[in-house]
């Protein structure tokens, strides 16, 4: 399976704080975060205590929605079928995930991590999974089948979900809410989805490259982008990562990349997914206004 390079970098303008009368130098921290690279660049006089607090709740909100770790609050779902007493960040994204499903007319579908299973399984032997194995991952499937309440998650047995299409915007969002607690303004959060508190320094919006060429003005908003051969399960990157719930195959779009903007990056995230699952601009258009201000912001055909 090959993957697009991923990174988390946060970074706040050099700003000039009451009581020193001069712009603070800039503070990097470089670590590890969301199981890639990660750097958080901070202008303020506790950045290096600041710096640690992110990394610590980035690493905690990993805890709750991480695959890759085996005591996370996901994966032991996952292998139980029940979640008792699940954290309240568990049940917001899963919240929010349902009203994309909804929207998306099923095509947003937390519950696809069986099929998921099944391509990555035949990736590594270089083949693609038979009718047979799609065909039982579907079975497993289903957004009815899982039960949301503060008391428990429940699903039916052999059933995995995954929330890789919503989770990084989700903790983009709680590193945005974290550092304007602290004080922090124009700040630019990547963290494979873009989270902006305010705009630049000189009040021009921050401006986000896209892979597949031109920017984005952000300001106060959240962008996400997503492209259906970002990963393959397949050297000639042609088997692409997003799959189709309805019919266990690789979305059929010609969509090469799509940019979708909210007022928070765990929707623009979700979005951008769904949106890559419909086969007319005028479908995407119609989900995408379900969600107020939501906005398609660039898309790229092939």
């Amino acid at each position: 399976m090959t993957n697009r390079r991923r990174f988390l970098a946060i970074s706040a303008a050099a700003l000039a704080f009451p009581g020193i009368g001069r712009a603070e130098p800039i503070y990097t921290w470089q670590g590890v975060a969301l199981g890639a690279r990660a750097t958080l660049r901070l202008a303020h006089p506790d950045a290096k205590a600041i710096s640690e607090r992110v990394a610590a709740e980035i690493s905690r909100l990993e805890d709750i929605f991480s695959l890759f770790r085996s005591d996370s609050a996901l994966s032991r779902l996952n292998q139980a079928g029940v979640l008792d007493a699940p954290p309240f960040e568990l049940l917001e994204c899963l919240s929010l995930a349902g009203a994309v499903h909804a929207a998306s007319g099923g095509r947003f579908d937390p519950t696809i991590q069986p099929l998921w299973d099944r391509y990555a399984a035949a990736s590594a032997t270089g083949t693609r999974p038979d009718e047979t194995a799609i065909a039982s991952a579907l079975a497993l499937m289903g957004w009815d089948r899982v039960m949301l309440d503060s008391a428990a998650i429940t699903m039916r047995p052999g059933m995995a979900l995954t929330l890789n299409g919503i989770a990084q915007g989700y903790i983009a969002d709680r590193v945005a809410e974290m550092l304007k607690e602290e004080g922090l303004t124009n700040i630019l959060i990547n963290t494979g989805e873009f989270r902006a508190l305010g705009a630049q320094p000189n009040g021009n919006p921050w401006p986000v490259q896209l892979a597949a060429g031109g920017e984005v003005p952000l300001a106060t908003r959240a962008l996400a982008t997503s492209a259906p051969l970002g990963t393959t399960f397949d050297e000639g990157d042609q088997v692409g990562h997003i799959l189709d719930p309805r019919t266990g195959l690789p979305t059929q779009t010609n969509l090469r990349e799509i940019s979708v903007s909210a007022a928070s990056a765990a929707l623009a995230d979700a979005l951008s997914t769904a949106a890559c699952l419909f086969q007319t601009r005028a479908e995407i258009d119609a989900c995408v206004a379900r969600f107020g201000d939501a906005k398609v912001e660039a898309m790229v055909t092939i």
